[in-house]
This record gives C-alpha cells, sequence and structure tokens, in this order.
C-alpha cells in the first residue's frame, strides 16, 4: 500500500494494524540534539487512549511508546526515530461475521475493489487506531517545537456534537480537560452527555465538529500555490478517520459575508502589524500572518453500529449485517488530540522549510 508519509522536512511514516502484534511511526527529518524521552511521548497516547470513559470505545489498550532508535542519553541524534506501541486488547473474533461482507459506511469495500485484500479485523490499516502511531510521531514534534518556539501553543476542543453547539460566549480553555468530550464551554456538557447516552441506548452514533486554534504561530510559515500553510492543515485535517470537511478561519461562512465585512483591517502596533479581526484564520495567501491560526472540521456518525443495515458480500449477494465490536459512539471525541497531533506535525515541518528556504529573515514593516 503506497502513501504511508507525511510531511516534506519533517516525516513520518506510519505501519501496522488495528489488530496486528504492534503499531508505530518512522519519524525522519527531526534536528539532532533535541531533549526527548518516552515520558515526553506518553501524555499525549494518554489523552487519545480508548477505553478512559464510557463515552467512548471500551477496547483496553494501554498505549505505551517505546522509542526504538534515533535517541542517545535522552536527546536526538539526527537519524530515524522508530516509535513502537504494542496492540494487547485485540478481539479479532468480533469480526468473523464481515470477513467477507462489507459495512456500510467503511473502507471496506474500496479497500476491496482497489487491492483484492483486506484486513477485516477492526478494519485493518483504515482503523482509526492507526491515529495512536501519528500521535507517538507528534510527541517528537512537540518536543521539536518546545526549542524552537517556545511560546507556541496548539490547542484542540469540540465545539458540536451532533446538531448541540457549544455557545462561544462561554468558551473557557481550561475546561476541557476536565470531561468527556475535550469541551470548552461547561454549561454544555450535561446535555451532550445526556444526547451521547440516548444515541447509544438506540444502538446509534453521531458525528462531531472540532476546532483546534495555535497561538503564537510566527508569521512567514507556509508558501504560494502548492505549499500553502492552510493546505497542508487542511489535508492533514482532511487524512483523519471519519473527517468529511475542513474549514480555516472563517471557513464556509465566508460566501455569506461582504468584502467589507470578511477583510481583516490591519493597523501598527508597537510590535508590529495588529489585525483588527480573524476571518481568515490567521493564514493569508497561504503563508501565516502571526495571529492565532484557526481550523474546523467535521467527523461523519461512527459506521460501525449494532442497527441492522443494508450492504452486500464479496459474493455480491445481498444482506443484513450488525457491526459487532467495540466502537466510538462518537469518534470525533478521541478526534481531538489527533488533530492537535497533526497540527504540530504541520506547523514543525514549515517551519523548517521556512529556515531552509528563507533562514528566519523577515521584510521589514516601520
Amino acid at each position: 500500500m503506497s502513501v504511508n508519509t507525511f510531511g516534506r522536512m519533517f516525516r513520518f511514516t506510519t505501519w501496522g494494524e488495528s489488530h496486528g502484534p504492534a503499531l508505530g511511526a518512522t519519524v525522519d527529518g527531526c534536528p539532532p540534539g533535541i531533549p526527548l524521552t518516552e515520558a515526553d511521548i506518553q501524555p499525549l497516547l494518554d489523552r487519545r487512549r480508548p477505553g478512559q470513559s464510557r463515552m467512548t470505545t471500551q477496547r483496553q489498550e494501554a498505549d505505551a511508546v517505546r522509542i526504538l532508535s534515533g535517541v542517545f542519553e535522552g536527546r536526538t541524534t539526527g537519524t530515524p526515530i522508530q516509535l513502537m506501541i504494542e496492540n494487547t486488547d485485540q478481539r479479532s473474533r468480533d469480526y468473523g461475521e464481515i470477513a467477507q461482507a462489507f459495512r456500510p459506511g467503511h473502507a471496506d469495500i474500496t479497500y476491496h475493489q482497489k487491492y483484492g485484500v483486506r484486513d477485516y479485523r477492526g478494519g485493518g490499516r483504515s482503523s482509526a487506531r492507526e491515529t495512536a502511531a501519528r500521535v507517538a510521531a507528534a510527541g517528537v514534534a512537540l518536543a521539536v517545537l518546545r526549542q524552537l518556539v517556545p511560546d507556541l501553543r496548539i490547542t484542540g476542543y469540540m465545539v458540536q456534537l451532533g446538531a448541540l453547539q457549544i455557545d462561544r460566549a462561554r468558551i473557557d480553555l481550561d475546561e476541557i480537560g476536565r470531561n468527556d468530550f475535550f469541551c470548552p464551554d461547561p454549561k454544555s456538557v450535561a446535555a451532550w452527555t445526556e444526547h451521547l447516552t440516548a444515541i447509544r441506548k438506540d444502538q446509534d452514533s453521531i458525528g462531531a465538529v472540532v476546532e483546534v486554534v495555535v497561538q503564537g504561530c510566527p508569521p512567514g510559515l507556509g508558501a504560494p500555490v502548492y505549499a500553502k500553510l492552510d493546505t497542508d492543515l487542511a489535508a492533514a485535517m482532511m487524512s483523519i478517520n471519519a473527517v468529511k470537511g475542513v474549514e480555516i478561519g472563517e471557513g464556509m461562512a465566508a460566501a455569506a459575508l461582504r468584502g467589507s465585512e470578511n477583510a481583516d483591517e490591519i493597523r501598527m502596533g508597537p510590535a508590529g502589524p495588529v489585525y483588527a479581526s480573524n476571518h481568515a484564520g490567521g493564514i493569508l495567501g497561504g503563508i501565516s500572518t502571526g495571529q492565532a491560526i484557526l481550523v474546523r472540521f467535521a467527523v461523519k456518525p461512527t459506521s460501525s453500529i449494532l442497527t441492522p443495515r443494508q450492504t452486500i458480500n464479496a459474493a455480491g449477494e445481498e444482506i443484513d449485517l450488525v457491526t459487532r465490536g467495540r466502537h466510538d459512539p462518537c469518534v470525533g471525541i478521541r478526534a481531538v488530540p489527533v488533530a492537535e497531533a497533526m497540527a504540530a506535525c504541520v506547523v514543525l515541518d514549515h517551519l523548517l522549510l521556512d529556515r531552509g528556504q528563507t533562514g528566519g529573515v523577515r521584510g521589514e514593516i516601520g
């Protein structure tokens, strides 16, 4: 299977399947001399780890990461970093019924049509379990970013569960880690809990909208035309399982605005340009402005549900199928730390690209 590598200067290749013995990532392009241990990566994996609440899948995985290469005496060597996470709670028997059947909404049928063979145990390579490897790779990226851009902060959170939206007037980023939804609006949590509990009792699932904000990103990252920062951020978020739409800044809502409303006006501040608004989401012409970068994406409802669905099998016979196993009633919840991870990898990749092209030199203003 081709194209398992993401990035240009900072690159990672993920490997492994949902029900194989292990999965992981090979990280290349990490600068030497960066302090890095497994303890730097593990907290990120713990946030994504399954089985932590009744709102997510009950698969129990420690997601303990091991660094196999590329680090010596607690610092990166500049050589490829091999990261491995063992699978310890596979229940492949849950998937016996779908060995010859195609689950509606899943990649089963397209994998079969393209490759003629597929790992039906939990979806194999198409499973969201693969995202654990991405998060591990992002642990390396964040270690580098802490050295190069100490003030940079990447924060993800859910802003919508099904049709239920947060009240943006009540956003408190400190609340994100205090509930099961990564929700920044504390008053929405009770309604979300009740709604998702009812969805689960109906043996169904629901979608979500996730938002990521990158604060402290320096201006000048990204390049016109084919290496735009927003292009790569959109591609990164779109690569996350079940994501069906991505917005930067005002996004689709910009189509309803006039030019006089949408263009972010500029004034000169004591430390440089100051913008009156941020409809552009911190990116103009594919290049960061220095404002907060805002990315938002929609996650479809989990396709694996206990409600019978019409489908076909490999013989072309029409059947009804119930997808058994342990699945997230809202996969958008655990997509939050994955989104933060992908944002970190994109920002670092563009930071290293910029250092290689411009050496960090910037046009002077004032």
